[in-house]
């Protein structure tokens, strides 16, 4: 494993993951937004099908440079040409992009504007839509045992009952693993100690309040026409609902949901789903 710090006007600290004969790139896009690229470690199995893989902490999280913009003022457009800078440096070169949770938002955001420099594109737990994202993440709390949901609706973040009310619905539709995995706790760390989720997302996954709660692309992606893989897990916080919201717009595009797993499909069902990243993958490299 590669890694450094990359100069877009500001420092992106990135991982290669170099495959013995590349075939294919593939560049990750971490979630939160707000988080770092640590949680996709499992993607770097991929090297064994010759496949380099990329990782990156976006602008203001993780190990990356404060974004050089007021955090308010972020929007898709400063992202996704953040994603471009990334790709241009980096690969320069044609690649899939895969993007988890709002990771996957980016990604749909970037293909498009960009999709001209993508070979294939692949969300899990993604979105297009963060308004019926929240709407859906309220059905999932409404779907919480009362006393459960009753800490939800009547507490404040902070309080020690809305507290664990979070951590219970965290192992039921963020993680559904005993042990959390270090590479994961290291994310939640780095998404802890910047600003960026607090700002651009809210205090927690389903409390959405801050920046992006209004972004919305489902129109444009109709217009998608590269090779185009969705995924989300059984009991994903960002339901099989808002999957199948992005696959219907998508012409072609391929929706499965992983069985018995959440949003972070790469740790509970790591061989299943990697093996799936791997099949579609190997099948849309050109000839």
């Amino acid at each position: 494993m590669k890694e450094g710090f990359i100069d877009i006007g500001y420092k992106i600290y990135y991982r290669m993951y170099e495959a013995e004969k590349p075939v294919a790139s593939l560049l990750a896009l971490h979630g939160g937004p707000g988080s770092s690229c640590d949680y996709l470690t499992p993607l770097s199995d991929l090297t064994k099908y010759g496949i380099n893989v990329f990782l990156y902490d976006q602008g203001g999280c993780g190990r990356s440079d404060e974004l050089p913009i007021n955090l308010h003022q972020v929007t898709i457009d400063y992202v996704v040409n953040e994603v471009e800078k990334v790709r241009e440096v980096l690969i320069n070169d044609k690649v899939f992009l895969y993007g988890s949770s709002y990771g996957g938002f980016l990604a749909l955001a970037y293909a498009c504007k960009y999709q001209h420099n993508l070979l294939g594109l692949i969300t899990t737990g993604g979105l297009a839509s963060v308004p019926l994202t929240i709407a859906e993440m309220k059905r999932l709390i409404d779907e919480l045992p009362e006393n459960v949901r009753d800490a939800i609706n009547k507490g404040k973040p902070g309080e020690p009952d809305y507290e664990n009310a979070v951590k219970y619905f965290y192992r039921k539709h963020l993680l559904r693993l005993d042990d959390i995995p270090d590479d994961v706790k290291k994310a939640f760390e780095f998404t802890e100690k910047r600003n960026v989720y607090r700002i651009l997302n809210g205090p927690n996954e389903f409390t959405i309040t801050g920046v992006i709660k209004d972004w919305d692309i489902s129109n444009c992606i109709s217009n998608i026409t590269v090779p185009t893989l969705i995924t989300s897990g059984e009991y994903d916080e960002v339901t099989p609902i808002v999957a199948k919201h992005i696959h219907e717009r998508i012409r072609g595009s391929k929706l499965v949901i992983i069985r018995d797993s959440s949003h972070l499909p790469m740790w509970e069902k790591r061989e299943e789903y990697l093996d799936l990243l791997r099949e579609f993958i190997l099948s849309n490299i050109p000839s």
